[in-house]
């Protein structure tokens, strides 16, 4: 598929009421302004893609939607809650995100991994941990049973003693999914959920995402295969040097020439004999 391929029709997804909005998120690094005045608007049962070239400052502005970057300007709300630049309090008030890169805990079970993200619902304090006492026996059995009903969900119920250093790498992509689950959250924000998976496990990450759309959650997914982004998500915003570029359904993004001069460059007049449709499917 080419960036300017037309998608196959999509059933419309139900959408709710915003329950994400940021606005006028900017975010400088001395003279370097990396994202600038950037908006956006997530509705509940929604899938939103974030797309652009490398640099465009997406991971940045995930950043400053979860509270590891405090955005030079702007706000961020959540459910009409305006989210603190703190990434605990970000995941308490329902945020949840994965990481470009995976970040697991190598030397723990999938179980335990899963159970690590679900401790931010458990009210346990110092003290009756330490004594292991009733409360605790009990918040740690049912941490432990919502742990294993998430192993299932993501399709890694067979590996719930397995070291997460020897899962395949597309089960740790998912058992990071799965962690980030565990909090509870009412928005799970993906970032590049199949970078280096083969074609198979992409699709089984599509269908992922998907159940987790259909379990009552809103999505937001950066990814660079634009066959996965425009089969999966209602809307797709482009960012491009750190602005919105633009931002619509799969089949207007994809069809701006704003959009493809930006992944793939305007060229000069002796280039264009060449073939410009040979880049192009390289996309």
């Amino acid at each position: 598929m080419t960036l300017t391929d037309t998608p196959p029709a999509r059933v419309p997804t139900a959408v709710g009421k915003p329950i994400l909005e940021a606005r006028g998120v900017t975010m400088r690094f001395g003279g370097l302004t990396a994202v600038k005045d950037v908006d956006m608007t997530v509705n509940e049962g929604e899938i939103v893609g974030l797309i652009g070239p490398n640099g465009a400052g997406k991971t940045t502005f995930f950043n400053c939607l979860t509270g590891l970057y405090k955005p030079t300007e702007g706000q961020v709300t959540l459910s009409g809650d305006v989210l603190p630049p703190k990434p605990r309090a970000v995941v308490v008030a329902g945020m949840a995100r994965t990481f470009q890169n995976i970040r697991l805990f190598a030397n723990m079970t999938a179980l335990e991994n899963v159970m690590v993200g679900r401790y931010c619902r458990t009210s346990s304090m110092a003290l009756t941990s330490i004594l292991r006492g009733p409360k605790f026996r009990r918040e740690e059995e049912a941490t432990r049973a919502r742990a294993q009903e998430l192993l299932d969900f993501v399709g890694l119920g067979g590996s719930t003693e397995s070291l997460a250093r020897n899962m395949p790498y597309g089960d740790q992509r998912r058992l990071e999914i799965a962690r980030a689950l565990a909090t509870d959250p009412k928005l799970i924000l993906l970032d590049e959920p199949t970078a280096g998976m083969n074609p198979q496990e992409t699709k089984q990450a599509s269908d992922l995402i998907f159940r987790i759309r259909d379990s009552g959650l809103a999505v937001v997914v950066i990814e660079h295969d634009m066959r996965f982004i425009f089969n999966l998500c209602d809307r797709v915003l482009c960012l491009v040097r750190g602005e919105v570029l633009v931002e619509g359904t799969p089949g207007e993004v994809q069809s701006d020439p704003r959009v493809i001069e930006a992944y793939i460059g305007g060229g000069d007049d002796d280039d264009e004999d060449e073939g410009p449709a040979t880049t192009k499917e390289t996309l």
